[in-house]
């Protein structure tokens, strides 16, 4: 198990830093007189023998535990006696290969600890302490404040996820309309990676109407739920955008198969255009060769001179095969015209 940070907090203020997991129980318990102490707990990748042995200290559910070992939860906030047990999954957007990496973190809040696991390095707690360190009136709420800032953290880090879907969005429709060829391989691609970021965002709100109802049994929970219903405005916003974009993405889809159906449509009919034009050439060039080849058969006849033909000693032979290769020229020429053909 890696311990991330242990620090004990006393009146909203850092009191101790602690090196091992031991050492904050010990003095998580030498402080437990005092109802303004406890301690914060980060584990990164902590096995099942370690999330047991936690269990034990802190007698947390088994149901929860087991959760916590098998991880891919869907996100929510569960409670088990005193003891609240909450699945979060962050996300970050990678632009270079239009990813929505997701993580997960597994929190565990009692009266006078929480314990968070991650297996990732998102969302960043670092960041979240640092917060919570410069605002000790905030603290000073105790473990209800660090599950507020727990998820106003990772509702914070869904915002850059939309804007950069909003961003790839734009772009499709522009290769949608500019007839990209592969256009439609990005937006399954994209579909699949909202439908895996509405996972994380649209339980968010069961998440946030558990706390309030968590704050609302607090001696001090106005102040706590006053901040909820930021969070609450934020997540809202970003759960409806993602879906919007869910339901855009598929009339895209039906939009560029329609155009390319068209497209198809339009190549065809020019084909069959194309093919018309050169069936009426050919149709041309064919009567006039049938036109032209009759006077020169006729010609080809008459000129093989042999000795025994009748017509070479006839006066009107020559007239004759004249007026012969006229007529069958003029017939011809006037079926095809009949035909249009010509």
């Amino acid at each position: 198990m890696v311990l991330a940070n242990s620090v004990i907090y006393l009146n909203g203020r850092s009191w101790q830093r602690c090196e091992t997991v031991e050492q904050t129980l010990h003095e998580l318990r030498r402080g437990s007189d005092s109802d303004h102490t406890f301690g914060w707990i980060d584990l990164s990748r902590p096995d099942g023998d370690e999330l047991t042995t936690l269990g034990t200290e802190f007698e947390l559910h088994h149901l929860a535990l087991e959760d916590a070992r098998l991880a891919h939860q869907r996100p929510k906030l569960d409670r088990y006696g005193e003891t609240l047990f909450m699945v979060l999954r962050s996300a970050l957007y990678q632009e270079d290969s239009e990813n929505v990496a997701l993580g997960e973190m597994h929190a565990f809040i009692g009266s006078d600890f929480v314990i968070t696991s991650r297996q990732s390095d998102r969302p960043d707690l670092d960041a979240v302490r640092d917060r919570l360190e410069n605002q000790p009136e905030l603290l000073a709420h105790g473990p209800p404040a660090v599950l507020y800032a727990l998820v106003d953290r990772v509702v914070d880090d869904f915002l850059p996820v939309e804007h950069g879907l909003q961003h790839d969005l734009d772009e499709i429709e522009t290769e949608v309309f500019g007839g990209e060829s592969t256009v439609s391989k990005r937006i399954y691609r994209l579909s699949r990676e909202v439908i895996e970021f509405q996972r994380a965002t649209g339980p968010i709100m069961e998440v946030l109407d558990g706390m309030e109802q968590a704050f609302h049994e607090l001696r001090d929970g106005v102040e706590l739920k006053r901040h909820l219903r930021d969070v609450r405005d934020h997540a809202a916003d970003v759960a409806e955008r993602v879906e919007s974009h869910r339901q855009l993405l598929a009339n895209i889809l039906l939009v560029n198969s329609s155009l390319h159906s068209q497209r198809q449509n339009e190549q065809a009919t020019r084909l069959t255009e194309t093919s018309l034009r050169q069936n009426e050439q050919m149709k041309r060039i064919s009567s006039w060769a049938a036109i032209l080849f009759t006077p020169t058969l006729v010609g080809t006849v008459y000129g093989m001179n042999f000795t025994h033909m009748p017509e070479l000693d006839w006066p009107l032979g020559y007239p004759m095969a004249l007026l012969l290769m006229l007529l069958v020229a003029v017939s011809l020429y006037a079926v095809f015209r009949r035909r249009d053909w010509l």
